[in-house]
């Protein structure tokens, strides 16, 4: 048994395990202040006052039960960050391209001419299980230290069969050898690779009827996306390639109108997709009919702020009714940050999002993004113990105090994971 006690806050976040918070239900985090929670078997067994919580290890730590307590005098207590949308697993890295974004090219200039997405495929088809599971391993520490509990990670950098196949293999070794929790997603639709540039429409019939069949038999991954975009794939290909992973178990999500205003939301809504990432294009219909639809729209401010572009219009999807959460997007090109806190802090200052409605984002509404909703996300009796102890003095300071990482004691599954005054992370045990 353990007992955190006496944190300065508790930020429940609860009352949404059904379903995503949307509009003003986001600001609605349920605090606890002076607050206790008490851990058994890898599940919140107690939430409430401090004094309360005493009672309770009083009553059910004895007979022989150890109780560990972890003392949380100033200090909140919220629940483990989620991070919906990241490009974990790939080769190498491109700091390169800064120069090039820095001299006025876009994303689309430096993908046409052999950049982007095409050059870490090249390395990602180059490298060993070996080497991906020890780049990407280092990045899921520092997604740790920061915070993150689970987290969801896309192929998409293989761009053929068995290299799209290799990163899920990698993505499904980590979730069962890591502290953090992968889900994985299947995104042969990242790019069209250049040995399919004068035949994209080959290329889209690959990914149906080639990849997601064996993909989808083999249980490498929960969801399907696919980059919709002007000079990617269109509307039609998104959509047939969404369908077919449908009919083969494979939940919709999709890279919608992040270059250019192009009927991704839209798409979204039509196909049911679970979640629409990036939207800084998305039009207002779109948003209406996302609204409608219940779909997650996941934002990624990190990236905006990396291509130094307008970000998305939080706002105004907040007061439609659709859902938020955040993610870092972390990938090799456009977003090479492992920090979700420093997500919260953009979203806040450059997307105007309040400190409760990001806490929102990137725990509850992140979880129900990738289908956890019910298990993750939120302090509630019975949902699993992944908690993180922040050095702060209440919730919104998490905000206030920015580009600083506040962490300080992270629990997964009811064990301590990761001490930041210890500066080391304990072994997972099986």
């Amino acid at each position: 048994m353990i007992h955190i006690r006496n944190a300065s806050q508790v930020v429940t976040v609860s009352g949404a395990s059904a379903a995503p918070k949307r509009g003003k239900e986001m600001e609605q985090l349920d605090i606890i202040e002076g607050g206790g929670v008490v851990i058994e078997e890898g599940v919140i067994v107690f939430v409430g006052e401090e004094e309360e919580a005493g009672k309770y290890v009083e009553l059910h730590g004895g007979n022989g039960k150890e109780v560990t307590v972890i003392p949380a005098e100033g200090k909140i207590v919220t629940p483990g960050l989620i991070d919906p949308h990241t490009h974990l697993v790939f080769a190498g890295s491109r700091e390169f391209e800064l120069n090039l974004r820095l001299q006025g090219a876009s994303y689309m200039d430096i993908l046409n001419a052999g950049g982007g997405i095409l050059h870490s495929t090249l390395q990602t088809r180059e490298a060993d299980e070996e080497q991906l599971l020890m780049e990407a391993g280092k990045r899921l520490d520092r997604f740790l230290t920061h915070g993150v509990t689970t987290i969801e990670a896309k192929s998409g950098y293989g761009l053929r069969l068995e290299d799209e196949l290799k990163q899920l293999r990698v993505a499904r070794t980590l979730d069962s050898t890591h502290p953090v929790d992968v889900v994985s997603t299947f995104m042969g639709a990242h790019a069209v690779p250049a040995e399919y540039k004068h035949d994209p429409e080959a290329y889209v019939r690959s990914v149906i009827e080639d990849m997601i069949p064996v993909v989808a038999q083999a249980g490498l991954a929960e969801f399907c996306d696919v980059f919709c975009e002007e000079g990617v794939f269109t509307v039609e290909q998104s959509r047939r390639i969404l369908q077919a992973g449908r009919e083969q178990g494979l939940k919709p999500k999709i890279h919608a109108d992040e270059i250019v205003p192009f009927g991704g939301a839209e798409l979204a809504a039509e196909v049911g997709a679970v979640s629409a990432d990036h939207l800084l294009h998305a039009s207002e219909a779109g948003i209406r009919a996302m609204a409608r639809s219940g779909v997650i729209a996941v934002l990624l401010p990190g990236t905006a702020f990396f291509l130094m572009a307008k970000p998305a219009d939080a706002r105004a999807m907040i007061a439609a009714g659709v859902p938020v959460a955040l993610s870092t997007d972390r990938n090799p090109g456009s977003s090479p940050t492992e920090s979700l806190p420093f997500m919260m802090n953009l979203a806040c200052l450059t997307m105007r999002m309040t400190p409760a409605e990001v806490l929102t984002a990137c725990t509850i509404n992140a979880a129900h993004a990738i289908g956890r909703g019910d298990r993750i996300g939120s302090i509630e009796v019975g949902k699993q113990a992944d908690l993180v102890l922040f050095d702060a003095p209440n919730y919104m300071y998490l905000q206030y105090h920015y580009a600083v990482n506040l962490v300080d004691t992270v629990i997964k599954k009811g064990r301590p994971v990761y001490e930041q005054s210890a500066h080391q992370f304990r072994p997972t045990q099986s």
